[in-house]
């Protein structure tokens, strides 16, 4: 069966794609708005669908023991053309999946194209998309036109968009040194435990700001030369060179603290934040940095408690268009403001190629599930797909929001004490269990 109204999609990137495949595969006719052959970005080289702005890797293809290949097979499982054409034009890379650029893209083009129920529009469009449209997916990635940025301000607020990534490192829990680190807010202001806090003397503190100075740091790309510096969102090391004690009357102060091995108040503080529900993540507090990741894994296992740190994202600062999906976005991706529009891939804070891709996925089996008369079902929050999802819509403090990769503190943990490769086996294989269970429904209809 045909749905008779199409679902429009804006942006032809691996979400749109991906959200326009899942759509015609349930008998949806999809509108796919593309405005790269009309206007280009700053971005882009061709007008292809699904082109690779960077890197060629999706990265780890280890459905075992990687959360974003485990993200890779359960997409698989569903049925998805971004991974049929990656797999399909893969490259020798060890274990990571990396893909013939040009062959992908055009592997994912001519594919929809030939699609009976897939129509490609080439145009931009410059504002919301109309209310005649009904169902509409906007999926048009972190450089999405200034025109339809403001208009996305001007339905959802003020603060609902952000331009600029200040992203601060995230630990995972388990990695911090429990017998160094303390937890206490300032001045015991709020719930005494908000904070952990890692203390430096002032001989590791004047260490620490001599290797942000020398660490090698990343260079703006071209479009985002002119974008500037905001105060609340400045880099340490443009801290750090405004002069030696910047940073400890900034986000490193000690003021209002004391450790309780020493009764003293430290030189200095490294104050890490809760930063998802599972308690399973923690921000390093103000740490947005340009410096390159390797510095920054180097440099930050220098800190007192975070000697053993295992990061599940490192730090950076870059232009980018994202929404506070978590205030904004229902569980089905759908914009509280205006619920006919649902938001795709990077532009709901997702980091990367994949995650961007199984966000547009989702959305897609979301769109056709309510036009073939159904509901949307979301995928169960200990799958990769659901983790994503419930990170996206919920399980991320609104406040602190940053876009971010998929990885295993996005799970919810288990029960018992596994560790290690262990405990993400064991995390993988409840996750395949749980994603075949949520699409048998889909493939026993389909049969």
């Amino acid at each position: 069966m045909t749905s008779s109204s199409p679902v429009h999609i804006v942006g032809g990137g691996l979400a749109g794609s991906e959200a326009a495949w899942q759509l015609a595969s349930a008998g949806v006719r999809v509108v796919l708005h593309e405005m790269r052959g009309v206007r280009g970005t700053e971005a882009h080289q061709t007008d292809g669908l699904a082109e690779l702005v960077c890197s060629n890797s999706f990265r780890s293809d280890d459905a075992a023991n990687n959360a974003v290949g485990l993200l890779h097979e359960e997409m698989r499982r569903a049925g998805s053309l971004i991974m049929r054409a990656a797999d399909k034009h893969k490259l020798p890379a060890g274990g990571a999946l990396a893909v013939d650029r040009v062959g992908f893209s055009d592997e994912v083009q001519t594919t929809l194209l030939a699609h009976p129920l897939v129509e490609l529009r080439r145009e931009e469009i410059a504002g919301l998309p109309p209310a005649e449209w009904g169902s509409t997916i906007i999926a048009t990635g972190p450089l999405t036109s200034a025109a339809l940025a403001e208009a996305i301000v001007k339905a959802t607020g003020a603060q609902s968009l952000a331009f600029f990534d200040a992203i601060a490192p995230i630990v995972h829990h388990d990695s911090i040194d429990q017998s160094v680190v303390w937890k206490q807010s300032r001045y015991d202001k709020g719930e005494s435990a908000d904070y952990y806090n890692c203390p430096l003397d002032k001989a590791q503190y004047e260490a620490f700001v001599a290797g942000l100075l020398a660490g090698e740091k990343t260079e703006f790309k071209e479009w985002e030369q002119n974008t500037p510096y905001f105060d609340g969102c400045l880099p340490i090391e443009v801290m750090a060179a405004r002069g030696p004690d910047t940073l400890r009357f900034g986000p490193m102060k000690p003021v209002g603290l004391r450790d309780p091995r020493t009764g003293r108040r430290p030189w200095a503080v490294v104050q890490l934040r809760q930063d998802n529900a599972l308690g399973t993540l923690w921000n390093i507090v103000g740490f947005q940095t340009k410096l390159k990741h390797a510095e920054q894994t180097r440099l930050f296992r220098t800190i007192p408690g975070l000697q053993n740190a295992e990061f599940a994202r490192l730090g950076g600062l870059h232009r980018n268009t994202f929404l506070n999906s978590p205030h904004l976005l229902d569980g089905s991706l759908r914009l509280g403001a205006v619920p006919r529009l649902r938001f795709a891939g990077q532009i709901t804070g997702c980091e990367g190629y994949v995650e961007s891709a199984a966000v547009g996925l989702m959305a897609g089996r979301f769109a056709a599930a309510e036009a073939n008369g159904g509901s949307p079902s979301p995928p169960p929050g200990t799958t990769a797909m659901g983790a994503l999802l419930g990170h996206i819509t919920g399980g991320a403090n609104a406040a602190t929001f940053q876009p971010m990769n998929v990885n295993f503190g996005l799970f919810p943990p288990l029960e018992g004490t596994l560790r290690g490769k262990d405990r993400k086996q064991a995390l993988a294989a409840r996750a395949l269990a749980d994603i075949d269970r949520w699409l048998a429904p889909a493939k026993l209809a389909a049969e």
